[in-house]
């Protein structure tokens, strides 16, 4: 069987667990500095401008293009559940309407009167 002082992968592992804890010592001292924190700030404001520039390129690009912009298409699916939403009311307001009235159940209007008069038989004649 392999050493344990000498086996690669014991060796490796040893190496990577060292490597780690001084680059958690070294950003754990990083990250307490004043100057990381105002980096950090000021690279976050401007990944913000850069993402609003974006956008806005994106809007110009679009309306140029003939094509609606996630704005736009977030509009037209809250108008079309609005939509949607009073439909199902009025579906609702016929049903009970319907229900509710005297008319017959095969179909819409005055009932028929019944059919009294029959096709003449074989032997008969018209």
């Amino acid at each position: 069987m392999v050493d344990k002082g000498n086996d690669p992968a014991v060796i490796w592992q040893t190496m990577i667990g060292e490597m780690e804890k001084g680059f958690n010592s070294f950003a754990n001292k990083a990250m307490a500095s004043p100057e990381f924190s105002k980096v950090m700030n000021q690279v976050g404001g401007v990944t913000a401008g850069a993402q609003k520039q974006l956008g806005e390129l994106m809007e110009k690009y679009l309306v140029s293009m003939n094509l609606p912009s996630r704005a736009q298409l977030v509009g037209m699916a809250e108008r079309i559940q609005a939509i949607e939403g009073q439909l199902n009311e009025i579906k609702a307001l016929l049903h009970q309407v319907h229900n509710n009235s005297s008319a017959p159940d095969s179909g819409y209007g005055a009932p028929r009167p019944p059919r009294t008069k029959r096709p003449p038989s074989e032997g008969e004649q018209r």
